[in-house]
């Protein structure tokens, strides 16, 4: 072998490494002797002739040395791991690793892949199906969430609200009686509706019910009102599209129907003029109209009915025979608009047919068949919150589900529909409307506003009877021996005079004076007296009406002919209507039974 190929031989040793270089794209061998030699070689002639060689061929540093080579010349091991380089198999090598590598002996070698990113182990196949079945259960709960929310939203948009315009007791309550307002309006609007009457009327209170579930919820009353009865309408403040209020002024001596749909009157002026016509305080109300009564039959898929006899009305468009029968949608609306083929074909006769419809979707609604059927119950929703207006109280779907628990807790067989007793107007040649049967009306709007059922009243008297002793229990006094005097603490404009001249002359109680208006009102009305007086505070109490909570005791006797004090609150309704209301209704007061079917006559 030459010198030449000796001095090439001795240049390329295992230290050597051909490396790419990324700036020219040439593989190019580093010569590392640093490493490798003594120094007594470096300085020999060979470490002379490497540094010649170096600077001629333009290598790096003393002792270092670059042979430039194509990709193709490079020798096959370094072009292996230049494409290990470029596809990320492990990191480039640079000069002086090898040393480092060497220096540490075999036992501080890197093991092979130790520079590589671990894989992350496979998940149990059984971890793997469960964490699916939490996402696809998660993603289930809250695709029904929004999709109830988004009902939600849907049934409170059907919503349509009045103002109450402050004639209400501004809502109600779970810990006291619930009074409800339900008007029926004959204006006509909707498909199909244009048949009945006059199209161009803004719509009349056409039937009312005043519907009273009790404090405990045991028992139910719903009192119809006449709509020809003749009643005083108040002045009423409306709130106006604008959102202006407007006062409608009242009327005497007019058709009770007047108070909603004429003069612009809302719904919260019917609440207004019966509030005065009973005493009662109303809570709520809701405005049903024609389209009311055709989806809310159809919604729990028919109402029964039954007819004593075959009824052809071409103004109701009624046709059915005699017999039991399954009504919705447009014969629903001819059998309560029907009064021409039943009774003597007047409104009255049409209250009847009403009550007995009523009574039968009550109990539909109560039905199994409706509680445990999802399809009818959403119908239900739809229909109750399209065809009801309400007060502005109530006017979220949550509000009126509270209600309706509220409502809902009485059993169907405590329910009893009652008539508003009335008579024909005497004033009238031709009768076409009606006035209150006082007596017997006072009566029964005393029962509702103190609570008394109208089923139940048998119950109450034998608890009554079993409970302790109270005020009421004891001795009475002669009328002629009873000393009163009377005070007038909130009731009525000349309630005081009134009620002296009814005790004096219809009940003998003679020694009894008007002593004005008291120095302050009273919450409720209320007999003072001493100890020595109880026997005449329950005479005055059996003649007044006035329940044990009224009578108040003294502790020091009365001296001389000193006198008991009555004072007349809000509650007092006129001289000799108790405050209590009867222990039971009066003779002839029209009632149905919800629990019972009756067949019209």
């Amino acid at each position: 072998m030459d010198a030449q190929n000796r001095g090439q031989a001795d240049e390329i040793d295992p230290a050597d490494q051909w490396v790419l270089n990324p700036q020219t794209g040439d593989y190019e061998l580093r010569l590392d002797r640093s490493g490798a030699q003594s120094p007594a070689s470096s300085s020999g002639t060979a470490g002379a002739r490497r540094t010649a060689r170096n600077a001629a061929e333009g290598g790096g540093p003393q002792g270092t040395a670059t042979r430039r080579r194509t990709p193709s010349q490079a020798p096959r091991g370094a072009r292996e791991r230049a494409s290990r380089q470029g596809r990320g198999d492990r990191p480039a090598e640079v000069p002086g690793q090898r040393s480092r590598r060497a220096a540490g002996g075999a036992g501080d070698r890197v093991p092979p892949g130790a520079g590589r990113r671990k894989r992350r182990p496979a998940k149990p196949r059984k971890k793997r199906v469960l964490g699916w079945l939490g996402a696809a259960l998660a993603l289930l709960m809250v695709a029904t969430a929004t999709a109830g929310y988004l009902y939600y939203r849907h049934l409170n948009s059907n919503i349509t609200s009045v103002a109450d315009d402050g004639a209400g007791t501004g809502g109600f309550s779970k810990d006291r009686a619930i009074n409800i307002l339900v008007i029926g309006t004959d204006k006509r609007t909707g498909d199909g509706n244009q048949g009945y009457g006059d199209n161009d009327s803004p719509g009349h209170a056409d039937t009312t019910v005043l519907l009273h579930v009790s404090k405990d919820r045991t028992n139910a009353t719903a009192l119809s009102i006449p709509r020809d009865l003749i009643t005083d309408i108040p002045d009423c403040p409306t709130t106006q599209e604008d959102g202006t209020t407007k006062v409608i002024p009242g009327e005497s001596n007019t058709r009770f129907n007047t108070s909603l749909g004429q003069s612009g009157r809302t719904a919260s002026c019917t609440m207004r003029t019966v509030t005065e016509m009973t005493g009662i305080p109303l809570d709520h109300f809701m405005v049903a109209d024609f389209n009311a009564v055709k989806t809310l039959s159809s919604a729990v898929g028919g109402v029964p009915i039954c007819l004593a006899k075959d009824i052809d009305d071409p103004k109701s468009h009624l046709k059915l025979a005699a017999g039991e029968h399954v009504i919705e949608g447009e014969d629903a609306l001819a059998f309560v608009r029907t009064r021409h083929s039943v009774g003597f074909g007047g409104d009255l006769d049409r209250i009847k047919i009403q009550q007995q419809f009523l009574s039968a979707l009550m109990r539909k609604l109560k039905s199994d068949d409706t509680l445990t059927s999802p399809t009818k119950l959403v119908r239900l929703a739809e229909a109750g919150t399209k065809a009801l207006t309400v007060d502005s109280k109530i006017d979220d779907i949550m509000k009126l589900r509270d209600l309706g628990l509220e409502l809902g807790k009485f059993d169907m067989k405590n329910l009893t529909f009652a008539t508003v007793p009335v008579l024909d107007n005497p004033a009238e040649t031709v009768k076409a409307t009606v006035v209150l049967d006082t007596s017997k009306a006072e009566a029964l709007f005393s029962m509702v506003k103190n609570d008394v059922s109208l089923t139940e009243v048998e119950q109450k008297q034998k608890e009554a009877k079993a409970a302790k002793p109270g005020p009421l229990d004891g001795a009475r006094a002669e009328a002629a021996d009873v000393r009163v005097d009377v005070l007038n603490g909130g009731g009525p404009t000349g309630a005081a005079q009134k009620t002296l001249e009814w005790l004096q002359n219809s009940e003998g109680v003679l020694k009894s004076t008007n002593k004005g208006n008291a120095p302050a009102k009273v919450p409720a009305t209320r007999l003072e007296y001493a100890p020595n007086q109880a026997d005449q505070a329950r005479k005055l109490a059996d003649l007044m009406g006035l329940p044990a909570s009224a009578l108040v005791q003294g502790t020091a006797d009365a001296e001389g002919l000193q006198a008991m004090t009555l004072t007349l609150g809000p509650d007092f309704r006129g001289a000799g209507v108790p405050l209590t209301g009867p222990a039971k209704l009066p003779e002839d007061v029209s009632q149905v039974q919800a629990d019972k079917a009756v067949c019209a006559e």
